[in-house]
């Protein structure tokens, strides 16, 4: 795809996170003038919460040649063990493309990867504009005009949103957008050492009675863990002012009541622990209009049981690079809303049905998910070199 003066396209991406980054490494690599801009000052802070990048989002990395990089954050994961509520060993399975270390799951910081996908945007000589905050965006015939907090602005012939849950740029799209729905869990993530367990390349995942629990160890020996718990919608005020050793005795009221590891887990962290509520945003009726499009969770968040959400933002960004490479851009946006929606929907669906309880196993959204390259369609999609029409 051209500009409208026959030049080259230029497209500004909101959001320098995962979802922000990977469309910007995705769009550079089609051929397109991409500028990054973040609202943070620097690089992320370390957040404290970690997730688990899928087969997927490495393969549809690897089309990008980001994968190698990438492989090198963190630990992999191969395999997942299943626990009850009594410690017994339910299922044990091997995780996605467990044998291709380019390509199996990984198990890292939200900030590490942040960081590392940042590093290949500057090396690339991608404009990267940090403090760069989004307050306005108006789109004519010719160009998107951004307005920022600082005053500035910048045009560009297409405005990509990858600015997460709490999009702005949602709002300006369709100012009727839904809000992010709370999903009934409150979601805790924390690190805890000297817990005896051995490190490997293993997730275990408990059904206790009263939670969903998981934990991977690092080789470092650093347990890796979550719990989901039901509850009533945590305010701000009540995140932001709950200390972690009252958060810790809330969590060990409830895991205790299992024969499970968790609660040795739990017990054992100190104040890297984290707390934050499950939300999803179901059913977005518009994504687009013809010069802005929303990316990622800005789009179509799902709730964490899954573990898909960055790995689906990454095959958002190579399936739209593909789309307005090879088509005029209202044909492009068109088509990459039509390719994505429903995987990103069902993805939604099943976390959804796994935070209500309504599904047992705590699985990845499905089975090609897992392992993407026994999905021909999906590989089709992602495969750089195949045509997208």
């Amino acid at each position: 795809m051209v500009g409208d003066t026959g030049d080259t396209t230029q497209v500004l991406v909101i959001g320098g996170g995962i979802s922000g980054s990977v469309a910007a490494l995705a769009l550079a690599k089609a051929g397109f003038a991409v500028t990054l801009c973040e609202a943070h000052p620097s690089a992320a802070a370390d957040l404290g919460a970690f997730l688990t990048l899928a087969s997927n989002g490495m393969v549809a990395l690897a089309q990008l040649d980001a994968a190698k990089p990438i492989s090198g954050v963190g630990f992999p994961l191969t395999e997942m063990r299943l626990l009850d509520q009594s410690g017994a060993e339910v299922a044990t399975t091997l995780l996605g493309e467990h044998q291709d270390p380019l390509a199996q799951f990984r198990c890292l910081r939200w900030s590490e990867l942040s960081a590392a996908l940042q590093a290949q945007v500057r090396q690339r000589g991608i404009p990267l504009r940090h403090s760069a905050r989004l307050v306005d965006a108006v789109a004519d015939t010719r160009a998107v005009t951004v307005r920022f907090d600082d005053g500035t602005s910048l045009s560009a012939d297409l405005l990509i949103g990858a600015d997460g849950l709490n999009s702005t740029l949602r709002t300006l799209i369709d100012p009727a957008a839904g809000q992010p729905r709370y999903a009934g869990q409150r979601v805790f993530y924390g690190y805890a050492d000297d817990t005896g367990l051995p490190g490997g390349t293993r997730i275990t995942m408990v059904r206790g009675s009263r939670s969903a629990f998981g934990y991977a160890v690092s080789p470092a020996g650093t347990a890796y863990w979550f719990a989901r718990l039901p509850g009533t919608e945590l305010t701000p005020e009540q995140i932001a002012g709950t200390s972690p050793d009252q958060w810790r005795t809330e969590l060990l009221d409830v895991l205790q009541a299992d024969a499970t590891p968790a609660a040795d887990i739990v017990a054992a962290t100190g104040d890297q622990l984290l707390v934050t509520n499950a939300c999803d945003l179901p059913d977005l009726r518009r994504w687009s209009t013809d010069r802005m499009l929303l990316i990622g969770d800005a789009a179509h968040a799902a709730s964490p049981a899954t573990g898909q959400g960055a790995s689906m933002a990454m095959e958002d960004a190579v399936v739209l690079a593909k789309a307005l490479r090879d088509n005029e851009r209202g044909q492009a946006l068109e088509l990459y809303e039509r390719i994505r929606r429903p995987r990103v929907q069902q993805n939604i669906t099943v976390s959804a049905r796994l935070t209500a309880g309504h599904q047992p196993a705590p699985q990845p959204a499905s089975t090609t998910s897992r392992f993407p390259r026994a999905d021909p369609e999906l590989m089709h999609q992602l495969d750089w070199n195949t045509p997208l029409s």
